[in-house]
């Protein structure tokens, strides 16, 4: 994921929220610098735009090495930085691009020059998402700022079908009373609060307007917001493949990153959201700096109460529900097995990778084993079962995701990170393995249920077994830890678990 955006040296917006916010969202953070910036929490002093010959150097390099499954453009200063990056993207053509035209900041400091909005407009159809705020929306179509909710739909509209693309109108500028009424059918009628739209004229989105409502969070600290707004979209459609499911994704994450930016106490102005709220804070199991060494349990059980949410997502999933009671789509569950099958395969080398980082010949053992039944045993099931249900082969968005982020682990040298990424595959589903499967025995085993056979899969004894060896390992390395690897293996886990209900979800997402 590459942010294309200007430095705020404060850390709350630009470059530095972008890669916060890729960070928070499960993905891999690159950046190219169009502006630096003299800013704090009480406004921007200064701002220097080197010469755009040196960002298209820096545009190029990234994407020369490596692929760029997303890209979020952010600030851009003049009009020789926008031809550069439009530039560059009629010749990469990245899969995700959400331009947020930053022209004016929250504290009301000029961010690109006049003269620039012309060229602007030129990057517009070369985004697949656009994220104004309501000043920016209304300077992009020329109009004053729209006064109420009704009115931000509607130059939303404008927008969309000027740059015949999608645009997310923002509704946090507005008022309560402003924000009441959404004034469109499709939205229903009571958006309220803080409601964010998702329009497009063209019909991408299978209807012309998705109103997403929100809770507004009374706080002076959302420097930033529309940054990590738009970052955390990039990242997370590159996951699964859907604006709608994006919002609805990223809209509570920060909210919360809102709720939680006092805790952070930085600065005297608008301070900044906190990116990383939804981490675990168990205390007593040394996830934070200072705090001693977790007793034997201890950080598995906190990892495990910070994926709680994350069971209860997966037990609530459409997919779930139906292959328990027998009710899936057979095409659905085709593509959830063709799709495991090509992540076991990425998952079987992530276990080499442990094996070989592994400090103890039973740990080395035990990784190996487990990557040998991912090709051998696993594999082999699901060519049984995909030999019958033909099911389409590609790399799904989901799974690639999830596997990169399982491959950032197994190369970042810390064989603790690298086993808590992988965990959540061992306990969560043997989790809902046993729950199904538990569930399939207490209707009696229904003759004819379709999905019998997979289900009584989730019974084996050895997998539970493995599972419960795997926890022991993670905890055990967590104890050895020093606290700052403590902390990034309980990132690692609470990611990877976040990528275990999308890759249950993934059928729907397909659909």
């Amino acid at each position: 994921m590459l942010a294309i955006a200007g430095s705020d040296p404060s850390g709350g917006a630009g470059i530095q929220a972008d890669l916060k916010s890729i960070a928070a969202n499960g993905g891999y953070g690159m950046a190219a610098i169009t502006a630096l910036t003299a800013q704090n929490t009480r406004g921007v002093r200064a701002v220097h735009v080197p010469p755009a010959e040196f960002l298209t150097a820096q545009l190029e390099a990234v994407s020369d090495d490596i692929a760029i499954d997303a890209v979020k453009i952010g600030m851009l200063g003049d009009a020789a930085v926008i031809d550069a990056v439009r530039s560059w993207l009629e010749k990469v053509r990245p899969g995700v691009v959400v331009l947020d035209p930053v022209m004016v900041a929250t504290s009301g400091d000029r961010l690109l020059r006049e003269s620039a909005e012309t060229a602007l407009h030129t990057l517009l159809p070369l985004a697949d998402l656009i994220t104004p705020n309501l000043a920016e929306l209304a300077i992009l179509l020329r109009e004053p700022v729209a006064a109420d909710w009704a009115e931000a739909l509607a130059q939303g509209k404008r927008l969309a079908a000027l740059a015949g693309t999608t645009v997310l109108v923002k509704g946090g500028h507005l008022n309560d009373a402003d924000a009441l009424n959404d004034g469109d059918n499709d939205g229903g009628a009571d958006a309220g609060g803080c409601p964010d739209a998702l329009v497009n004229t063209g019909g991408l989105l299978g209807r012309e307007t998705v109103v997403v409502p929100g809770e507004r969070i009374p706080t002076r600290n959302s420097h930033g917001t529309g940054c990590s707004l738009s970052s955390a979209m990039a990242t997370v459609q590159a996951r699964v493949g859907d604006w709608e499911a994006a919002l609805r994704e990223v809209k509570p994450w920060l909210q919360g990153a809102l709720r939680e930016s006092g805790s952070l106490d930085v600065g005297s102005g608008n301070g900044p959201v906190h990116h990383f709220h939804h981490l675990p804070h168990p205390g007593p199991a040394g996830l934070h700096p200072g705090t001693p060494a977790p007793a034997e349990g201890e950080f598995a059980m906190a990892v495990w109460e910070g994926a709680a949410a994350d069971l209860e997502a997966i037990y609530g999933l459409a997919f779930i529900r139906g292959l328990a009671g027998g009710t899936l789509p057979e095409k659905d569950f085709a593509y959830y097995l063709a799709q495991d099958a090509i992540y076991l395969n990425g998952y079987s080398r992530v276990l080499a990778r442990a094996s070989a980082l592994a400090p103890s010949e039973a740990e080395q053992l035990f990784w190996a084993r487990g990557a040998q039944n991912c090709l051998e045993v696993e594999s082999e099931l699901h060519r049984t079962w995909l030999a019958t249900r033909p099911a389409g082969q590609e790399l799904g968005p989901v799974t690639k995701s999830y596997v990169d982020h399982l491959l950032a682990a197994s190369v970042s040298g810390s064989y603790g990170v690298l086993v808590a990424a992988v965990l959540p595959c061992f306990w969560l589903y043997a989790e809902v393995g046993a729950t199904l499967h538990g569930e399939f025995l207490a209707a009696g085993a229904p003759a004819g249920h379709p999905y019998a056979a997979w289900l009584r899969t989730y019974a084996d004894e050895e997998f539970a077994a493995a599972t419960r060896q795997a926890v022991a390992y993670t905890d055990a390395a967590a104890r050895r830890a020093p606290d700052s690897e403590r902390q990034a293996m309980a990132l690692a886990f609470r990611q990877s678990s976040r990528y275990e209900v999308d890759f249950f979800d993934a059928p729907r997402l397909h659909a």
